[in-house]
């Protein structure tokens, strides 16, 4: 089976009111014990308590309920070589680079994002998918 990764706007959608579509996509990827690197969880973190005004406890305990059910893949020196490169040869946002350089050392095949650039095949091995299409 295909290794996948997840960017965090996948994450974010987890959280949309029950029944809603891009919630209902989303939590299924939790079942393929998907690859998140900690730039993803960075993200995450920021962007659910800036705009959702979740509190911190709450917070570490809904971002522990997801992530024990994916594989934290570690930011290394060589990953930001690589999101430099990837950056300057895809055009990269920084922080969608370091996300897609996580994915490519990870093993993944697929990269779901719903706000990179959908079907793009990066170094000919990871596609970039929006789930939402």
């Amino acid at each position: 089976m295909n290794k996948i990764a997840l960017d965090t706007n996948i994450l974010i959608y987890n959280h949309g009111l029950d029944g809603n579509p891009k919630r209902l996509i989303s939590e299924k990827f939790f079942r393929e014990n998907p690859v998140i690197s900690p730039q993803v969880i960075s993200e995450y973190i920021n962007v659910m308590q800036r705009f959702f005004k979740i509190e911190k406890s709450e917070l570490i305990e809904m971002c522990a309920k997801w992530l024990k059910l994916c594989t934290i893949q570690p930011i290394v020196f060589s990953t930001i070589e690589r999101a430099q490169y990837l950056i300057k040869k895809y055009d990269f946002q920084i922080f969608d680079g370091i996300i897609v350089a996580s994915a490519l050392e990870a093993g993944c095949g697929i990269l779901y994002s719903a706000d990179m650039q959908d079907s793009l095949v990066v170094e000919k091995t990871l596609t970039i998918v929006n789930p939402f299409k």
